[in-house]
C-alpha cells in the first residue's frame, strides 16, 4: 500500500488538477519516509525516482521499502492510508485502505490477491 500510495500520489502531484490536499498527503509522505529512511540511500533514490519514472521505479520502490521495513512504522502506514483516502476515495470508504498494526508485528501481507503460508509448530 506504501508503494501503491507514493505512485498514486506522485501522479496526482503532475496533474494541474489534482486537488492540494493530495499532494499536500502525498508531500506528507514522502518527507516521512525520507526523515525516518535517509540513511538509507536506496530508499531515497528509490522515492525520488519513482515519482519520475514509476513504470521503471516501482518494483525497485517495493524492495528497497520492504527490505527497510517501512511497513512497520505506524505513522508512514498511516501516511499511506491518508494519500490513498484522498486519491481513491470510492475504495477508500470500501474499506480498502485499512489496515492496523499493533504489537510486535513480525510479517505483514497488504494489497490484492494476496498468498500467505503459514505453519507453526513442528513439522513433520
Amino acid at each position: 500500500m506504501i508503494v501503491t500510495a507514493l505512485v498514486a500520489g506522485g501522479a496526482a502531484g503532475l496533474q494541474s488538477s489534482a486537488g492540494d490536499a493530495i499532494k499536500d498527503a502525498y508531500a506528507g509522505l514522502k518527507a516521512l519516509i525520507i526523515r525516518h529512511f535517509g540513511t538509507k540511500p536506496e530508499v531515497t533514490v528509490a522515492v525520488e525516482q519513482a515519482q519520475e519514472s514509476p513504470e521503471v521505479w516501482t518494483a525497485p520502490l517495493k524492495d528497497a521499502l520492504t527490505k527497510a521495513g517501512a511497513d512497520q512504522v505506524p505513522e508512514i502506514v498511516r501516511a499511506a492510508q491518508e494519500v490513498m483516502r484522498l486519491a481513491e476515495p470510492e475504495a477508500a470508504k470500501a474499506g480498502k485502505y485499512n489496515v492496523t498494526i499493533t504489537g510486535n508485528v513480525q510479517g505483514m501481507a497488504t494489497g490484492d490477491h494476496q498468498h500467505v503460508e503459514m505453519k507453526f509448530g513442528q513439522q513433520t
